[in-house]
């Protein structure tokens, strides 16, 4: 097999409002039952994550936080792959009132606080990057994202970037998608990452995801020629 693994994304790709339905849930199962691997790469973070996905234990990796934590299900093991979340920010943050999350190394609030959040992180001279994402604003390290983070999970996993196949929905899973050996979009994805996509289901959010490992599982994707990457974009170990 060329493709031996999936890479999703959770929120509005594997998930349609936080859940998984059975219908993908038996895909998943019969995707990992053919010998491949299963792992995902999520903006969520993880406390969370494992709140609203009780069937994490069918991925073996986690990318969580965009890129910032990969975490193993199997024992319940946590590696951050940045420096922590800015304790300064957080404060600054805090006092401004605004909808405000905190992970390990994520700080996140939502469209149009933004606008807060640049002011705060030029006031403390933070070396930060902003990511959008739906609606949702989160900051983390500069050059920290889910291509990054993927790039961490194929080393542990011990396995090719080009033996990946990855899929997201959001503006967050371009550099995630690149870095796989095919990009595929869900139906329900946004219109810049449909165009810089390898393929696109015909089915939305779940259903797309069970539509792609069927193709998968029947004819490995041959029928499915990948885009040219940009030199060094796939992981080699």
């Amino acid at each position: 097999m060329k493709y031996r693994a999936l890479a999703s994304d959770y929120d509005g790709t594997l998930a349609h409002d936080g859940r998984v339905t059975p219908t993908t849930l038996a895909a998943l199962d019969r995707f990992r039952r053919s010998g491949r691997h299963l792992f995902m790469v999520t903006g969520r973070e993880l406390p969370d994550l494992k709140r609203v996905c009780p069937e994490l234990d069918r991925f073996e990796w986690v990318v969580a936080e965009n890129g910032a934590l990969l975490h193993r299900p199997a024992d319940d093991s946590t590696r951050l792959l940045c420096e922590p979340a800015s304790a300064a920010l957080v404060e600054r943050l805090r006092r401004s009132e605004i909808p405000l999350s905190v992970g390990e190394a994520i700080v996140a609030t939502v469209e149009p606080h933004e606008v807060v959040v640049v002011e705060a992180i030029k006031e403390l001279g933070l070396e930060l990057q902003i990511i959008f994402n739906k609606g949702a604003v989160m900051v983390l390290p500069t050059g920290v994202n889910k291509a990054t983070g993927f790039t961490a999970l194929t080393k542990a996993a011990g396995i090719l970037g080009e033996e990946v196949v990855g899929v997201g929905d959001a503006e967050n899973d371009h550099a995630f998608l690149e870095v796989c050996g095919i990009g595929v979009a869900v139906a329900n994805a946004l219109p810049m990452l449909k165009e810089r996509a390898d393929l696109i289901t015909k089915g939305a959010r779940g259903d797309g995801v069970a539509e792609l490992i069927d193709r998968i599982l029947k004819t490995d994707l041959a029928e499915v020629s990948p885009r040219p990457r940009r030199p060094g974009a796939l992981p080699v170990d």
